[in-house]
């Protein structure tokens, strides 16, 4: 596994994102990716996962102290008292005393950014959470974000036929780490032809070579979700290759501006 570190956080570059995961199939998931080797577990509020992500890392038996935790603040909850009292709540669901990160999921323009920063970083400072952190922020948001304190992720959709350039050239400015959501695009990836002929060199899918290509730029972690076995194996199976120069440009230049989780109020390019 790699992995990443930056402001005094160490982050394991693959984690397994939850999202659409419910009921005993969430919990049997998160189990089964921890078995397998799995130490960064992703979840949110508006998941309506956190208890059985909970009971899948109990249900685990890796202790707490190896996993990386991370939950996420409804835009709805986003004023002072409201986000502090609903990450209470969202640590009592996971059965924990702390996440390691907390976002905030999505802008919110009904709320004031800075009264939500400032609850954030109060949660952090009550040991709600290790690190704090947003998703789905543009650059223009990002910079405040960073200006009320210490950001440790932008997590935002990110895979071949996206880029992501200007949060990659802040992320780097600002040492902090770019986390991809659907960084297979939701199974797009399988079917381009780029990636299939990159993968048959190195024995490998072309999900797989997708999220080698994630891994091999350093501020980025990624979080594909899957819920079978077999799935999950696959995406682990990412760190017995690499990809030369030539196949990391060839990959870069697929980018197509393909965003496939999108929001109207939501200036991508701000």
């Amino acid at each position: 596994m790699i992995h990443r570190r930056v402001q005094g956080a160490t982050v394991p570059a693959l984690g397994l994102g939850t999202w659409e995961l419910r009921g005993d199939e969430c919990t049997r998931a998160v189990e089964h990716a921890l078995a397998l080797g799995y130490r960064h577990i992703d979840t949110a509020q508006g998941y309506d996962n956190e208890s059985e992500v909970g009971a899948g890392l109990r249900r685990s038996g890796v202790p707490r102290d190896e996993v990386f935790l991370t939950t996420k603040v409804r835009p709805r909850h986003f004023r002072h008292d409201d986000l502090l009292q609903s990450t209470e709540a969202s640590l009592a669901a996971l059965g924990v005393e702390h996440v390691d990160l907390l976002l905030l999921h999505w802008p919110n323009p009904e709320v004031p950014l800075e009264e939500t920063l400032l609850a954030l970083h109060e949660a952090r400072e009550r040991g709600m959470a290790r690190h704090v952190g947003v998703s789905n922020f543009t650059p223009s948001l990002l910079l405040r974000s960073l200006a009320a304190g210490p950001t440790l992720t932008d997590q935002v959709e990110y895979h071949p036929f996206l880029g992501q350039g200007k949060l990659l050239a802040l992320a780097e400015a600002h040492d902090l780490l770019i986390t991809a959501y659907s960084p297979i695009a939701r199974g797009r990836v399988l079917a381009d032809p780029t990636l299939r002929a990159i993968g048959e060199r190195h024995g490998k899918g072309p999900a797989q070579v997708a999220l080698r290509w994630l891994l091999q730029q350093p501020r980025v972690v990624a979080i594909p979700k899957a819920a079978s076995p077999d799935n999950q194996a696959t995406n682990l199976d990412v760190f017995d290759f690499e990809l030369d120069d030539e196949e990391m440009r060839r990959v870069f230049g697929l980018a197509r501006g393909e965003r496939l989780v999108d929001d109207p109020a939501v200036d991508w390019e701000d």
